[in-house]
């Protein structure tokens, strides 16, 4: 197949979005599919191929079949993390560097002319009509910013049928950053819905009416599609205000076990991690949507019962003076270490080196660092129930998205020696039952099934 992926997302971006994408289409060159990847790229490069619809050709030079891969990393786990028990997990079949490390691309593959927000960690792409060296047999879109309106724009120019896998929960980012009402707006115009003004100035006020308006735009983007891939169960239910629906797709993504040895790190040698004391980790930003006070909050909590507990934050970029602030306040500046982004084939090292990986938001829709943390034998726990289930329906362990009911879940996690080796188990077992095989052959039959449903 020869298969077109737009993301808003730009590449390095530590975020699921960007991995998530990247990620399949790797899989899918390694497959042998014609694969052309869009996304943002530096503001002053060579852009893209100028759009001319009737003059879609291939040239292998500029979308080849397949990525280069790396050697496999050993895939053995071993720790002597507290009741944690290590075994050998099953090894997958594809390369480990899909995740591992910087996906190699092609020069030039698709990346547009973008320009960076200020204090935030996203570009965007300028609005630029572009075209592709083949014409796709299938337009895949990862985002809801310019690019993935491009995405639908093209679709519908070429009749090719839409899958859209829908990473992020618009309605519930929408009260949190300004640039989701504006993107709505833009969203609207792109698709070419007749709103009024009065319909757009309904997209500033926050609450229900806001909201209403984002089913409306919602609605008319699962119009479009031919499928819509959701990343957990949690992600299929909240569609249920997007009716009528194309076909929806469960299809989370999968993750890969840890980085050879030599990468590990061990509280030992870790700056800051030698007071001997169980340690809880986090991974990821301390925005709004991740509800960091509730984070620190039920962390105060457990020092409470375990004075010599460590929380680590590994991820942080921006907001940091607000979280300094929150810490102070909080009397936790001896018990909190803050670590801005570290390379991704780095981050299993802390993973190895924690007791427990401590999730507060409730505003993912998948969330890989649940799933990477499990592959290395780090328990999880959870402040959203519909964040429980496992790629094997297993579930994890979860709480209310309160202080009181999130501390008492990792007190008990941390107490109970027997209760984390199972929890540890039961993460290893499910993330190494989901193959990436498994993912790319339930993404093809849905691919193959939208290609039937689309001929005449």
């Amino acid at each position: 197949m020869r298969i077109a992926h737009f993301c808003d997302s730009h590449e390095g971006r530590p975020d699921g979005v960007s991995r998530s994408a990247a990620l399949t289409v790797a899989l899918l060159r390694d497959a042998g599919h014609e694969v052309i990847y869009i996304r943002p790229g530096p503001l002053f490069s060579w852009p893209f191929w100028p759009f001319t619809p009737s003059a879609l050709q291939p040239d292998p030079q500029l979308c080849p079949t397949a990525s280069p891969t790396a050697p496999r990393p050993p895939s053995a786990v071993s720790s002597s993390r507290q009741g944690a028990p290590r075994s050998p997990s099953p090894s997958p079949s594809p390369s480990l560097s899909s995740l591992l490390v910087p996906l190699p691309q092609p020069p030039r593959d698709g990346r547009l002319r973008s320009v960076p927000v200020p204090f935030r960690d996203v570009r965007i792409g300028l609005p630029h009509r572009t075209t592709l060296p083949f014409k796709p047999d299938l337009i895949h879109v990862h985002t809801t910013g310019p690019i993935g309106m491009a995405g639908f724009r093209l679709a519908a120019e070429l009749d090719v049928p839409l899958v859209m896998t829908w990473h992020t929960d618009l309605l519930a980012y929408a009260d949190v950053f300004p640039e989701i009402p504006i993107g709505a707006a833009w969203c609207a115009i792109a698709l070419g819905l007749s709103w009024s003004p009065r319909d757009f100035l309904e997209l500033t006020r926050p609450g229900s009416v806001r909201h209403n308006r984002l089913l409306i735009l919602g609605r008319a983007m699962f119009a479009r599609m031919s499928a819509a891939i959701a990343p957990s169960p949690k992600t299929a239910t909240s569609f249920a205000g997007f009716s009528p629906l194309p076909e929806v797709h469960v299809l989370p993504t999968p993750v890969f076990p840890p980085a050879p040895a030599h990468s590990r790190l061990t509280r030992s040698h870790s700056p800051g991690w030698r007071r001997g004391g169980p340690v809880l980790l986090s991974v990821g930003r301390v925005s709004a949507e991740k509800d960091p006070s509730l984070l620190l909050h039920a962390f105060a909590a457990v020092v409470a019962a375990k004075p010599n507990a460590e929380l680590v934050l590994v991820g942080v970029r921006l907001h940091r003076h607000r979280l300094h602030r929150l810490v102070t306040s909080l009397g936790l500046t001896a018990r909190v270490t803050v670590i801005p982004p570290v390379p991704h084939e780095e981050l299993v090292a802390y993973y190895l080196a924690a007791d427990v990986l401590a999730f507060s938001s409730t505003t993912d829709t998948q969330s890989l660092v649940l799933s990477e943390a499990e592959a290395a034998g780090l328990p999880v726990v959870v402040a959203d129930p519909h964040l429980s289930v496992r790629p094997d329906g297993s579930h994890r362990i979860t709480s209310s998205p309160t202080p009181s009911s999130f501390a008492n879940a990792l007190l008990r996690l941390l107490d109970d020696r027997a209760l984390h080796a199972q929890t540890a188990e039961a993460g290893l077992f499910a993330t190494s039952t989901y193959q990436p095989s498994t993912y790319l052959a339930r993404l093809t039959g849905l691919y193959e099934r939208c290609l039937l449903s689309k001929k005449p």
